[in-house]
């Protein structure tokens, strides 16, 4: 017995003096109780800047565990979204309103995902510009100051970097296996980790989904869902209102990026304001109404901190993640727009409807990622999402349309899409229908 311990000592020496060591496990530390949400835990969780070891750097993630250690179900982490939104400010709004029923069975897991909250990348004119939204278009000017102040680190912002926090923290938390609950761009998290570690997978949740393909259609799906959602509301009447209102007035990006918001707060688009009579108004050549309507969707939107929503890793977990007409980010700037123009100029009149070719080259996913500086790009993830899955999606979403829960569905054999009438963006928690919480309750409880 003693000459394999003599020779693993010095195995061990030799490993040390050669500066070969393996990575201490991860571990939570400077627990204390969560301000403001009792029965939870906060912690932090360090993880390297770069999971690979070739860049230094530490980044220190907020945690914080529902202090139920023994639930009989284990772990469900609930992903936030954005990307660019930070986990624990939805503790209370999210876990106590849509998963009041699953709080006993599980012990709720959330995270500031890395860039977000105390640790947002805050590029200043960038968040001035866009604030909580995906579509306000930014000036150049404001991506490139950012893409400039991060430097060669906003290459370690995108989904593959928080898939592998992910996996630090299921280590650290001393779990086989956890169930996982995305919200938006949560849903791509938790898509891109159980394609990375399906077997620490029990269950999906996918609540307005996006889906893992990762590749832009410039907003045609989202354009046919406004469509079909201004029909639904108001008739055929209302979207030929719009699509003149975009013509006439040179509105496009100005009027998807509203409409969009207003699913989200609104997805009757009569409570707050009477948007088809807007955009009626505004055919007859009255642009009263929808002149305020855009001020105040642009107003509402604009007024959101880089800890509430931060642009710089919005911009940086996006533009490395998904796929433009100029290729993937490591594409040189020279030639991206007319490779932008020519994709364009490629799509059919009939798939822009209600919007136009100028709403597809100038909404914000469009420009924000156009000028951000190349960068390594993120591996597209391949082959089908093969652990149980429970797609929910409102049918009045444009943030997160439902032919984007369709596209992932086919790609989820294991998949079950409910779909909740009426309801628009982040359905456990704004819907007002409870279809979509029963929904994810009989999934995680097996009802």
């Amino acid at each position: 017995m003693r000459a394999p311990l003599v020779a693993a000592l010095l195995v061990g020496i030799a490993l040390a003096a050669s500066g070969f060591t393996s990575a201490p496990r991860p571990a939570l530390a400077d627990s204390h109780p969560c301000p403001g949400a009792a029965g939870f835990t906060c912690s932090t969780l360090d993880v390297p800047l770069d999971h690979t070891g070739r860049t230094p750097g530490t980044l220190h993630l907020r945690v914080a565990a529902a202090d139920n250690t023994q639930a009989p179900r284990g772990v469900l982490v609930v992903l936030s979204g954005g990307p660019g939104q930070p986990g624990l400010p939805i503790l209370d709004r999210f876990v106590s309103t849509a998963l009041g029923q699953e709080r006993s069975a599980y012990r709720i897991v959330v995270l500031d995902q890395r860039g977000t909250g105390a640790g947002a990348l805050n590029c200043t004119q960038l968040q001035a510009e866009m604030g909580s939204s995906d579509l306000t278009p930014p000036s150049s000017r404001a991506v490139q100051a950012c893409a400039q102040k991060l430097g060669p680190r906003r290459a370690f912002f995108g989904t593959d970097d928080v898939v592998a926090d992910l996996e630090s923290l299921r280590q650290a938390l001393g779990v086989a296996a956890w169930s996982l609950d995305g919200i938006s761009y949560g849903t791509f998290v938790g898509e891109r980790y159980a394609l990375a570690h399906p077997t620490h997978v029990r269950k999906l949740v996918l609540d307005s989904v996006v889906p893992q393909v990762g590749e832009t259609d410039l907003g045609v799906a989202e354009f046919a869902a406004v469509g079909r959602v201004l029909g639904s509301v108001c008739g055929s009447r209302c979207v030929a209102d719009l699509a003149i209102d975009v013509r006439r007035y040179h509105l496009g990006p100005q009027l998807f990026d509203a409409l969009t918001f207003d699913s989200i707060v609104d997805p009757t688009y009569h409570t707050f304001w009477d948007v088809p009579g807007a955009l009626h108004a505004a055919r007859e050549g009255d642009r009263t109404q929808l002149d305020a309507f855009l001020t105040a969707a642009a107003s509402d939107q604009g007024s959101v901190t880089a800890q509430e929503l931060d642009q710089g890793l919005h911009a940086s977990a996006l533009c490395a993640d998904w796929r433009y007409p100029w290729g993937d980010s490591s594409a040189p700037l020279a030639g991206r727009e007319a490779k932008l123009r020519a994709a364009v100029s490629r799509l059919k009149t009939a798939s822009l409807f209600p919007f136009d070719a100028a709403t597809a080259a100038g909404n914000g996913f469009v420009r924000q990622c156009l000028p951000w500086a190349p960068t390594p790009a993120t591996p597209l993830p391949s082959g089908k999402l093969l652990v149980p899955t429970l797609l929910v999606n409102g049918d009045h979403d444009l943030s997160t349309p439902l032919a984007w829960a369709r596209q992932q569905l086919a790609l989820t054999p294991k998949g079950k899409l409910v779909v909740v009438h009426g309801a628009g963006h982040s359905v456990q928690s704004r819907a007002a229908s409870d279809a979509g919480r029963r929904a994810v309750a009989d999934f995680l409880l097996d009802r």
